[in-house]
């Protein structure tokens, strides 16, 4: 009774961002409990690869397409790429997204508007062009990747701290609108984890620093969010909507 409440079978996932990482680790996830799967990044020698990894061993369909979600044009073609091949779309997680730290006087516009469309403005057009077909079938799962820094902050992060954010005001208000149809709607804030993006921005001083502030004392692994993504996206998590889950090692749990 309680695994059946976490399968995903026929049902049909799309996660961007989904080639490395936390997304890749989600999309495997998604696909072990039965869905059938959708990955998208930027880079098709990426996804080729992730696709094999993500279906290996499994009877899934795992298929990828290549989108910049930055270009308003190819984040609208995705959704209807994903509509074309599968028929419906059951999850979507919204995950692609990136930092450029800057302090708040030194933010440029072309980082700030790149930032925004990124890591918010594109959630936000996606999930437009899928909630439809949703709502009509009333069922539906959204989950958007915040970030713990959405819920506290960091110095010279104000652009991304500022999208995070606000992907959990969107999560609220959008909850609302789509209770009525069974559709929920949650964020996800992950704490430091083992992905490319701050392995790439940070030094090892400043990577034993998040490492000491969790309760666990270390980094995640990807495979860490997996759990949490499966609640949100299977019937366990029916009634569960309008949140944010924290997945930090107990990083806020630290007042000092």
């Amino acid at each position: 009774m309680i695994q059946k409440q976490f399968e995903l079978s026929g049902k049909v996932a799309v996660v961007t961002g989904g080639s490395r990482g936390l997304g890749k680790a989600i999309a495997r996830a998604f696909a072990e409990a039965g869905a059938d799967v959708l990955i998208t990044s930027r880079h098709e020698d990426d996804l080729k690869k992730a696709a094999d990894e993500i279906g290996q061993g499994l009877a899934r369909r795992i298929e990828w397409s290549a989108s910049d979600m930055t270009n308003r044009e190819q984040v609208l073609q995705l959704a209807q790429t994903a509509l074309k091949r599968f028929g419906r779309v059951d999850i979507l997680v919204n995950n692609a997204g990136s930092n450029f730290p800057e302090p708040i006087d030194k933010i440029s516009d072309e980082k700030w508007d790149l930032t925004m469309e990124l890591n918010l403005s594109s959630c936000m057009r996606l999930t437009r062009a899928l909630v439809p077909q949703m709502m009509e079938r009333k069922w539906g799962r959204i989950i958007h990747i915040s970030s713990i820094l959405g819920v506290g902050a960091k110095e010279g992060r104000s652009s991304y701290c500022a999208t995070k954010a606000a992907l959990i005001g969107l999560a609220r208000s959008s909850a609302l609108d789509l209770g009525p149809f069974n559709i929920t709607v949650n964020c996800i804030a992950p704490g430091p984890f083992l992905t490319d993006l701050p392995m790439s921005l940070l030094s090892d001083e400043q990577k034993k620093a998040f490492a000491d502030r969790t309760a666990v004392g270390r980094w995640g692994d990807p495979k860490e969010l997996a759990g949490p993504a499966l609640m949100l996206a299977s019937d366990a998590g029916s009634y569960v909507t309008g949140t944010v889950i924290l997945v930090d090692g107990g990083a806020l749990a630290r007042s000092l």
